[in-house]
């Protein structure tokens, strides 16, 4: 194990961290931040309008005569899911251009009206959009930012001049060139016969990567390489945030309208689906870790002091003290319980979501939702809160055998000092 340590801290660790601070993929994470209120929020909306009770949908008809109740989750889907994609045009260039000591506003503001000169107004502004808009506000932000810092395309004003309409004046060229290059960009395709480039996008583009971003195999990668990461201290969820947050707004949306359609929901894995049956706890499902830890390691003073500290945040699924506490990182007896319990618990949630046990993820909890709460919210189903307690079961038993193993450890340490 002290081989394969140092040789991945030697060969894999350096480029791995030069991934993870990757400004591109460190503004996309950052801009889905923002937006994760508005996403749970939108969802939640949904869930309202769609609770598969029929005594709730009846109740609510008859106090209100109909299905009016319903246009406040769609006013509230409207004003989030429906225009998150210029969120997210906007938030991208901003943080490019933050990043590299450029007028953020502004940039983000040319992201936004080069977004809607590509025909975002028609149908590109919900989430059928998100890849374009991730596409545009990096093009901007690298566009805009460098003509920004050209002194030929300065409009210099006189003295006495607001520094406020100095500085407008002085992106003018700039936004003019950028939004202009989206225009012509907007007349090529136009000029090919493509009415919305954002459907054709999306079909084209999007949603074959959605559907491969599906299977098995992908939900397995995601079990796997976030707590590897993690092992070698290396924040292994923020690293594949922006690829989860590409596929999980349209995802949660699909599944979301084949419902509401009668189908059955195309995506199994989305962001919901990790959070509520894999990172229990927080990545490497953890919770089970906890349990392990008061059920067969009681003797083991060290992880009891860490984990009386570690149980009330890591029921809301925050497992840091865990991380760095106990620790797991570069903790060779964990290594494996840590690797293959997720790996383990998303082949139990995908297959009983693929069976038909469970329904499909289509609402998003708070990522800080305690577990099997999170299963039923999630799912809008008991059977949702009862793969949950499977999940936790299995992981409370994948760990035992390697708490117990610390244990011996630790009491043989302190027999022999």
């Amino acid at each position: 194990m002290d081989k394969f340590i140092n040789f991945m801290e030697k060969h894999f660790i350096p480029y791995a961290s030069k991934i993870g601070n990757q400004r591109h993929l460190v503004a996309i994470r950052d801009a889905f931040t923002v937006t994760m209120p508005l996403m749970i929020l939108g969802a939640l909306a949904v869930m309202i309008n769609n609770l598969p009770i029929p005594a709730f949908q009846n109740v609510m008809n008859g106090i209100f005569g109909g299905e009016a109740w319903k246009g406040f989750g769609g006013a509230v889907w409207n004003g989030t899911f429906g225009v998150l994609s210029v969120f997210i045009a906007f938030l991208v260039a901003y943080n490019l251009a933050k990043g590299v000591g450029k007028d953020p506003i502004g940039t983000g503001v040319v992201s936004v009206a080069s977004f809607f000169t590509l025909g975002a107004a028609t149908s590109g502004m919900n989430s059928s959009g998100l890849f374009v808009a991730l596409i545009v506000g990096m093009l901007v932000a690298e566009i805009f930012t460098r003509l920004v810092g050209n002194d030929k395309l300065v409009v210099k004003m006189p003295d006495g001049v607001p520094p406020a309409v100095a500085r407008s004046f002085a992106s003018l060229f700039p936004a003019m060139i950028t939004i202009s290059i989206f225009g012509v960009i907007a007349a090529i395709i136009a000029g090919f016969g493509v009415e919305d480039m954002f459907a054709a996008f999306y079909a084209m583009v999007q949603e074959p990567f959605m559907g491969l971003a599906n299977s098995y195999g992908s939900a397995l990668l995601i079990a796997f390489i976030t707590p590897f990461l993690w092992f070698f201290g290396l924040h292994g969820a923020n690293m594949i945030d922006p690829f989860m947050q590409a596929i999980n707004a349209p995802a949660i949306e699909a599944n979301n309208a084949a419902i509401s359609a009668g189908k059955a929901a195309p995506y199994i894995v989305n962001k919901p689906f990790i959070d509520s049956f894999v990172n229990m706890g927080g990545t490497g499902v953890t919770i089970g870790l906890i349990i392990a830890i008061y059920l067969v390691g009681r003797k083991n003073k060290p992880f009891m002091v860490v984990n009386n500290l570690a149980a009330a945040p890591g029921i809301f699924n925050i497992n840091e003290p865990l991380m760095f506490g106990l620790p797991l990182v570069l903790n060779p007896v964990m290594f494996i319980p840590f690797i293959l319990t997720p790996m383990v618990c998303v082949t139990t949630a995908y297959f009983a979501t693929k069976f038909g046990w469970v329904p499909a993820a289509t609402v998003m909890p708070p990522w800080v939702t305690p577990p099997i709460i999170g299963g039923f919210l999630a799912t809008q189903s008991i059977s949702g809160a009862i793969l949950a307690a499977v999940n936790l079961v299995i992981a409370i038993v994948m760990y035992v055998p390697f708490v117990s193993l610390s244990t011996r450890l630790e009491l043989k340490k302190g027999t022999e000092i």
